[in-house]
């Protein structure tokens, strides 16, 4: 039964209470408030109109507040009423404006954050919220949290009013669980309702936060909750009413609300009875897992099977200070040709991995392999353990990277291969030239001259081609293949820089390249690069296969790819996944 004046759809916020805190019902699920008009598709097809927008208050005492619903009660002809229990509640606390209140008396909230609660549920705390991104994650229903999550919340009633129940345990968790997240929320964002004339209705999508950014924040709380009520534990054996909050190291996890769709897998296909051989003769024999923070930045890949690791790959990677999400092609193909790599993949378990440690420019390398042992790469042991295999470190000169150099442990001395870049000579952003060195010995270099040659079409028909090459880089590499370093291969890189849909492509399509270790099977290779068929136009630049095969020389006109090579070395597959996407994954 529908009634004239419904009655107000009442609760609380509570960190302590607070007082002059924004609470809205989120009706059109993007964690906004949103003001009126707002048209609400109706599961009869109607359309539904709230004048005023999401109902919306601010809290008064004791963190009350009381939301007008009168709107929510629809004309039949439109359709039944709209249940406010069926839509959550989102409270924001204003810094300098909202008060909590304390056993000393209100206190202003320094810092900006976000409480939400599942639906129906009145009370918005920040154990509320937890409750409510557990359930958006797929971790199983708001209900079993207490008992999934940790055992520290054990017997704790994560919806309820834990100031009036007098639980100082859950009071002590939930004000830590504030802190965390305030510590996460968009600088610019913080700065908005810093204003004296903001209330918490402003729209924020320039500043950092926004539906994406929103959920990215609830699934950190989830992810990092443990190691949050585990400082509070350690600072309250036995009587969390003690507990300065406000006083504890808590972690700090910064995000990065973009959420960009990064590198998350490769499959390799390097193995056949013979090499080169059809692409179908392949088989599976490694395969690489890309880990992030949850900034984005990349921490660590490790390897079923062989890896190789590729120093100019690196650089590219640190140019970045590890942010995939800045290349256009994230994570260049390679591949190892051992064939030992095939059995170690067959066998269970991580064989090699590289562990990235941007604060101190370390990256390390290690491996319980065979694979490298031509590289003077020898493993320590067969476990991932002790000492790695190879330490990467790196200086910058004035913010450019300057010198990556390789520390490869050996008989009672290091082998140092040293990389150093060179000045961007063209407006390529997949790499650049270098000089890399052995023990102080040039081995190889690459050098661009910055030219850029644009290529007139082989034929008419490749115009209307998925992707084709329209622009050659050349350059020119020498190495130590035949152990002639004066042994120069001019060569080039060819692009695809269409404009596809209104999208300039930058797509690196093939590049040629020399490998020692791979001397007996051609004198020289190169990689050759596939792009999805249907155009991602926020991510138009990043691989779905590459294909390695003999280079067989200089074109001079642009060729359409659509059709892999036929016969190859070996196979890189790309997979990847969104930022959150991969965050709730490993909450799963």
């Amino acid at each position: 039964m529908a009634y004239s004046e419904p009655a107000p759809y009442m609760g609380r916020v509570i960190d302590g209470y607070l007082e002059n805190a924004r609470v809205w019902l989120d009706m059109d699920g993007d964690g906004q408030y949103t003001a009126g008009p707002l048209s609400l598709e109706l599961s009869n097809g109607n359309t539904a109109v709230l004048d005023s927008g999401e109902p919306t208050a601010m809290t008064g005492a004791g963190g009350r507040f009381s939301l007008d619903i009168s709107e929510l009660a629809l004309p039949a002809e439109i359709g039944p009423d709209l249940d406010p229990g069926d839509y959550p509640l989102y409270a924001v606390a204003l810094p300098g404006k909202t008060l909590e209140q304390t056993p000393g008396g209100p206190v202003a909230v320094e810092h900006a954050y976000l409480l939400s609660a599942p639906p129906g549920v009145r009370n918005v705390t920040p154990l509320t919220m937890l409750a409510r991104y557990r359930t958006l994650a797929g971790l199983g229903s708001f209900l079993e949290v207490s008992e999934k999550l940790s055992s520290s919340l054990d017997n704790i009633n994560l919806l309820r009013d834990y100031v009036l129940a007098g639980d100082e345990r859950a009071h002590a968790y939930a004000r830590a669980l504030a802190r965390f997240t305030a510590s996460q929320m968009p600088t610019k964002y913080n700065s908005l309702l810093s204003k004296a004339d903001s209330d918490g209705t402003e729209r924020y999508p320039k500043t950092g936060l926004n539906t994406q950014a929103i959920f990215m924040l609830g699934v950190s709380l989830v992810q990092n909750a443990a190691d949050v009520i585990a400082v509070v534990d350690q600072a309250a054996p036995g009587d969390y009413g003690s507990v300065d909050v406000d006083s504890l190291n808590l972690p700090y996890v910064p995000l990065k609300f973009e959420n960009p769709k990064l590198l998350t897998n490769q499959r390799i296909y390097a193995q056949a009875d013979t090499l080169p051989t059809n692409r179908s003769n392949l088989v599976l024999s490694a395969e690489l897992h890309f880990d992030y923070a949850e900034d984005g930045r990349l921490i660590g890949i490790s390897s079923d099977g062989c890896m190789n690791p590729s120093m100019p790959e690196l650089a590219r990677l640190i140019d970045v200070n590890g942010d995939m999400s800045l290349l256009d092609a994230q994570w260049l193909p390679s591949v190892s040709l051992s064939v030992q790599s095939r059995n170690f993949y067959e066998s269970p378990g991580i064989d090699e991995r590289l562990i990235f440690d941007w604060d101190n420019a370390r990256i390390y390398f290690e491996t319980a392999t065979t694979c490298h042992e031509a590289e003077g790469i020898s493993a320590g042991s067969s476990e991932l353990s002790g000492s790695p295999e190879v330490t990467y470190r790196w200086t910058r000169s004035g913010g450019e990277l300057s010198e990556l150099i390789a520390e490869i442990p050996q008989s009672g001395s290091t082998l140092m291969r040293t990389l150093v870049p060179r000045a961007v000579q063209s407006n390529l952003s997949h790499f650049r030239g270098y000089t890399l060195k052995e023990n102080g010995n040039v081995i190889a270099d690459l050098s661009f001259d910055g030219t850029e040659v644009p290529l007139d079409l082989c034929s008419s028909s490749s115009a209307d081609a998925g992707q084709v090459s329209t622009t050659q880089f050349p350059y020119a590499y020498s190495g130590d293949i035949s152990g002639d370093y004066s042994d120069v291969l001019q060569v080039e890189a060819e692009y695809d820089r269409r404009v596809s849909g209104g999208i300039a492509l930058n797509r690196l399509l093939h590049y040629a390249f020399r490998d020692t270790s791979m001397a007996d099977l051609a004198s020289g290779f190169e990689w050759v690069m596939f792009y999805p068929s249907v155009l991602d136009p926020e991510n138009p630049n990043l691989i779905a296969d590459a294909y390695l095969k003999a280079y067989d020389g200089t074109r001079t006109c642009g060729l359409s790819y659509d059709e892999p090579p036929y016969s190859v070395y070996a196979r890189v597959q790309y997979n990847y996944q969104t930022l959150s996407d991969y965050l709730v994954g490993l909450l799963n």
